[in-house]
């Protein structure tokens, strides 16, 4: 696969924008580091945000945080763990991380229609944060949505497993659902994929009932694109995608991951096993 164009300046303030852009036919994602990219976005306004930024949780102190991501999040045990590649952007301490996380949630709101969504998601230990970086960006907070990784989750010895995640709702102002709106789950139970290409992946089925909330063939984001599978749930529910992705390695597994649904509506296994030829550059 080759990409779709080379950097552009921003819009807002000159500097180019990314190193490089994947499109398709209903979908885009830019090389791009998400705060800049959202600082200059000037296109069409999101109908929906719903992403899982790095956490930065994988650490009590600073030279725990400063380790790989296969060493904080990949049980030693896990061959297909220990094979997926480091993800960026997961260093910063407690204090960092709000500053950070109100910094690219405001501009996100800026980016957004009135009445839009974000769903993002977090851990136990950034929740109470991540709550708070959502309304200090200006978005109305709705609620948390509790997901259950099931009984394999990592175990800790002495207390209870932290065997949840969570996604935060938020809206940007006031929202009126319409009368054919989804009245979805307030928790879900699903495993964390097997055979995943991401460390972090998220279920494909579970993202899929999220992105119900927004309206059909309107305009997803993800700011922390990873290996796509956010981007594979809004199109496989008839919705658009647009997002960025900071590793250029990880930027294009995504992109031939959403290429391989538009295709043929395979799972980016199957296209790697030769249904549709797809071959990463």
């Amino acid at each position: 696969m080759v990409p779709a164009s080379q950097p552009a300046p921003c819009a807002r303030c000159g500097a180019l924008s990314g190193l490089a852009v994947y499109r398709g036919e209903s979908w885009s994602i830019e090389v791009a580091d998400s705060l800049h990219w959202l600082h200059g976005y000037d296109g069409e306004p999101f109908a929906g945000i719903l992403t899982d930024p790095p956490y930065s949780s994988g650490g009590q102190v600073r030279s725990d945080r400063m380790q790989s991501t296969r060493t904080k999040y990949v049980n030693s045990d896990s061959r297909t763990g220990q094979a997926l590649p480091d993800f960026a952007g997961d260093t910063r301490d407690q204090r960092g991380f709000l500053a950070w996380s109100s910094l690219w949630m405001a501009d996100a709101l800026r980016c957004t229609a009135p009445g839009g969504w974000l769903l993002v998601f977090t851990d136990w230990r950034q929740l109470p944060v991540t709550t708070d970086a959502v309304q200090a960006g200006g978005w109305v907070w709705r609620g948390i949505v509790p997901w259950d990784k099931g009984p394999g989750s990592r175990p800790q010895k002495g207390r209870p497993k932290a065997q949840c995640e969570y996604i935060v709702t938020a809206t940007a102002g006031a929202h009126e659902a319409a009368e054919d709106a989804p009245c979805l789950p307030g928790f879900y139970s699903c495993p964390t994929p097997r055979e995943r290409v991401h460390i972090t992946e998220k279920p494909v089925r579970l993202l899929q009932d999220m992105v119900q909330l927004v309206t059909p063939g309107a305009l997803v984001c993800d700011p922390f694109v990873g290996s796509g599978a956010h981007g594979e749930a809004a199109l496989r529910e008839g919705r658009r995608f647009i997002g960025c992705e900071v590793v250029p390695g990880i930027a294009a597994i995504a992109a031939e991951r959403l290429e391989a649904v538009c295709a043929g509506g395979v799972n980016l296994r199957d296209a790697r096993a030769g249904q549709l030829g797809l071959v990463l550059p």
